[in-house]
């Protein structure tokens, strides 16, 4: 029998939620691209309203964990961990990777109120710029992340940093341990 819904991996699989993590912000660019075709034909209707506030509701808490969760747990651990080829690719990605989340949440400051504007009904306006540029920004990012720091953290991390990972992520969010 085949689930209704996705199930999110656990916490004890931390680079698969990172990764569950990168589809749901997908489904969110899509959500916006949608939006910047639905909105010319018509304006802020309820659908619109929904979506927008959905797109919000995910870029202003999920995806600041996630950011965080890059920053002050999983880079950090592999910069401790990594040697010789990985510390040097390390090295190179990791200033790219951090300057590209202040890229985004600066671009994510443009984005938000044409989209609260949208989900309170005040306004129509959604910058298709804006929305590519953010998108794009987003593809680049994860494509990178995928490819090559999830990797690195599946082949050198031991169960006990992918535990301690996980965990990081989990009080982030402020879910207990013992809730699974």
């Amino acid at each position: 029998m085949t689930a209704l819904f996705d199930s999110a991996p656990g916490f004890d699989q931390p680079i698969a939620v990172l990764k569950h993590c990168h589809d749901r912000i997908r489904k969110q660019l899509s959500t916006l691209d949608k939006l910047l075709q639905h909105l010319p034909q018509h304006g802020a209707d309820a659908d619109a309203c929904q979506a927008a506030a959905a797109v919000l509701k995910y870029f202003d808490t999920a995806a600041h964990n996630h950011h965080a969760d890059e920053e002050e747990d999983l880079l950090p651990m592999l910069e401790s961990t990594a040697v010789a080829e990985d510390a040097a690719l390390l090295k190179q990605l990791m200033p790219r990777l951090l300057d590209e989340h202040r890229e985004m949440e600066t671009a994510w400051t443009v984005l938000r109120p044409q989209l609260q504007a949208i989900a309170d009904g005040s306004g129509s306006e959604l910058s298709a710029d804006a929305v590519r540029s953010f998108a794009a920004m987003y593809a680049g990012h994860m494509e990178t992340e995928e490819g090559h720091i999830a990797p690195m953290a599946k082949r050198l991390f031991s169960e006990r940093q992918m535990a301690a990972l996980g965990q990081a992520m989990q009080a982030r969010r402020g879910i207990n341990s013992s809730q699974g």
